[in-house]
């Protein structure tokens, strides 16, 4: 079985478009992130744009997606602080709807979009980044995020992981949607196993025993890609709902933090975390009480993932 080092993770400025990444305080934000919360890895995120779930073409050079040079600078500095670093190249749609919806027929039809076009675009997209996870040392490629409905898309899914490794000679992996671990039916061909663990705080123990059968199963590390919770209230048992609105709650994040590394840690298959999230436009730490959102920065939740990242768990 493939072992992989405990992954203190937290995935900094998301989609970020670009020109973002290459400011100083960008990286100033990085720094403090790595010396507030103890994290040892930061996960980045490449976006590619395609304008509604049935398109299918990826854009991913305008300026809404960061550039390479960029990229490859946050990468370097990255590593210059210790941090290992994850690509995680994610596609998303321009009409805002959910990427876990992009889907067609199951068989090509004539004059219909088609899942022959979309993946080969989806290829080139994942191997761009591929080769610059290679290039600059990146420690992962994950090779997609929440795409619930392509995912029965097994044959094409394989093919995508097997070009990626021509690229790309570190650990793969692929990172389904909460609830959807189970569903997957071609964990054999990553090296890890990923999921967003946005899981209701009283529902992590009867989530985890359903994981945890997956992993047993396949016999590949596993780790939380993404997890996170809004400082909000209500957020703490539907913290995969980012359109909960209310009065503001960061003990609430804070509890549900605890609860989900004290689950997790009774479970030595757990690997670790990568916890969205950071941004690189950090606000006034005075102003962070006010917030509602997932932002760990200057919050009580940013001391209880200090507290569990301070700990060498190899």
């Amino acid at each position: 079985m493939i072992t992989i080092p405990y992954i203190n993770g937290i995935t900094f400025a998301p989609f970020a478009p670009a020109g973002n990444l290459e400011k100083e305080s960008a990286r100033q934000s990085l720094k403090l992130m790595k010396e507030r919360t103890n994290a040892n890895l930061v996960i980045l995120v490449p976006g590619g744009l395609q304008d509604t779930p049935q398109s299918e073409q990826i854009d991913y050079t305008s300026d809404r997606t960061m550039t390479d040079s960029e990229l490859k600078q946050l990468i370097e500095y990255a590593h210059t602080l210790g941090l290992r670093v994850a690509l995680k190249p994610t596609v998303n749609c321009r009409n805002g709807t959910w990427r876990a919806h992009i889907n067609f027929f199951d068989e090509d039809v004539p004059c219909e979009p088609k899942w022959s076009k979309w993946f080969p675009s989806y290829m080139e997209f994942q191997n761009h980044y591929a080769r610059i996870a290679q290039e600059m040392g990146c420690e992962m490629h994950i090779a997609g995020c929440e795409m619930v409905m392509s995912e029965r898309r097994a044959e094409e899914w394989r093919q995508t992981i097997t070009e990626i490794r021509k690229d790309f000679k570190g650990f793969i992996s692929y990172n389904t949607d909460k609830y959807q671990e189970h569903n997957v039916s071609w964990w054999d061909c990553v090296d890890v196993i990923s999921s967003s663990g946005y899981y209701p705080i009283d529902d992590w123990e009867r989530q985890l025993d359903r994981i945890e059968s997956v992993v047993a199963t396949y016999q590949k590390p596993f780790f939380f890609a993404e997890a996170g919770c809004m400082s909000v209230v209500g957020s703490k048992y539907v913290p995969n709902d980012w359109s909960v609105r209310g009065e503001s709650d960061l003990e609430g994040q804070a509890d549900w933090y605890r609860v989900m590394f004290r689950a997790c840690k009774r479970r030595s298959w757990v690997r670790g975390f990568a916890l969205w999230s950071w941004t690189d436009k950090l606000y006034d730490e005075s102003g962070a009480r006010k917030r509602r959102d997932y932002e760990l920065y200057a919050k009580p939740a940013e001391k209880v993932v200090s507290e569990f990242y301070k700990i060498d768990r190899k």
